[in-house]
């Protein structure tokens, strides 16, 4: 069975250096690359305009993007930027927007207007007119766009509108697959559609890296920050073990995904092989093979892996580690 692989790079460095990661991922196999757009760091459209100019073959989008610091004709027209940089590779990923509060971005009528979002730059993308007005240079190529979201309303949405869904919140468990594809499926027959005109593609966490132990310490805060915003009742966590993550989250700074956090020293006790495990895809390239085939058991035949940086001195070195790590595994799965 030939597996569709994407990766995710949250753009925690300098901008050579995330050209370096994406030539990484195109020579280890994956088939699309996401990245990050995440308010305050470097903006994600012009890191992946500079990516598709150093790669040949590896889909290029946003991992994933929102309507609410980006208006869809702006989308709109970084998409078709992007289509001329990279005839055919560019794609779009969409969501409802995180991590917005500081701008004073509360997300009203999320659901309606991500509809919106998606309908107008579908429109735009096509030649045709929005609002009365076109763009100047459509792209010559589709460009898919992928939903994310682990929200029942918004995977609805997914299986109206959507190319790919890309589900969940870095758990999951085989009857919440079901699950999933039951939200996708209620969203698809309102118009018509079924699973099968769209790609599902589980949202999971990957480190990689020959010293397995290693992997598993660096993605500790990962699964500690979705284990508290999760909490998934198959994990049966102690109560009290429960508040201590929450305490320790709260002693520590930054985003989870940033290599210059501070993570408490107490996560590092708290957090367990098991609890790592539950949240991601983590070990040795034999280790993460066997986790992911479980993952696509569930009757997946692609994944979206956002990839977690190594404890190395640079995210740009922890992050290398992991597709080169890793590239075996895709080269089996994709080839």
């Amino acid at each position: 069975m030939k597996v569709t692989l994407e990766a995710e790079i949250s753009p925690g460095m300098s901008t050579a250096e995330a050209v370096a990661l994406a030539r990484l991922a195109e020579e280890a196999g994956f088939a699309r690359l996401g990245i990050s757009d995440v308010v305050f760091w470097p903006d994600c459209f012009m890191v992946q305009a500079l990516c598709a100019q150093a790669t040949n073959r590896i889909a290029i989008g946003a991992m994933v993007t929102n309507s609410y610091t980006r208006h869809p004709v702006v989308l709109a027209g970084a998409l078709a930027t992007l289509d001329d940089i990279a005839p055919g590779r560019a794609f779009c990923g969409l969501g409802v927007g995180a991590g917005l509060e500081p701008l004073g971005i509360d997300y009203p009528s999320p659901v309606a207007t991500l509809r919106r979002a998606v309908a107008d730059i579908r429109t735009l993308l096509t030649g045709e007119a929005v609002g009365g007005e076109r763009l100047v240079r459509p792209p010559d190529h589709p460009v898919p766009i992928s939903i994310g979201t682990r929200s029942p309303q918004v995977m609805r949405l997914a299986g109206e509108v959507a190319d790919m869904a890309l589900v969940g919140g870095r758990f999951l468990s085989a009857d919440l697959a079901r699950t999933y594809r039951h939200w996708l499926a209620e969203g698809a027959a309102r118009v018509g559609r079924t699973l099968d005109d769209f790609e599902i593609a589980p949202r999971l966490t990957l480190c990689c890296s020959e010293d397995g132990d290693r992997a598993r310490r660096s993605v500790k805060r990962y699964a500690a920050h979705y284990l508290n915003i999760i909490r998934p009742p198959d994990l049966d966590v102690d109560p009290d073990l429960m508040a201590a993550v929450e305490t320790a989250l709260a002693r520590s700074r930054g985003w989870y995904f940033d290599h210059h956090r501070h993570d408490d020293p107490a996560l590092d006790s708290l957090i367990d092989d098991r609890l790592v495990q539950a949240f991601t895809i983590v070990g040795t390239p034999d280790e993460c093979a066997q986790q992911l085939g479980a993952v696509l058991d569930m009757g997946f035949t692609s994944a979206s892996l956002n990839l977690a940086a190594t404890d190395r001195p640079t995210a740009a070195e922890g992050l290398a580690e992991t597709i080169t790590s890793f590239a075996p595994v895709v080269g089996s799965l994709a080839g």
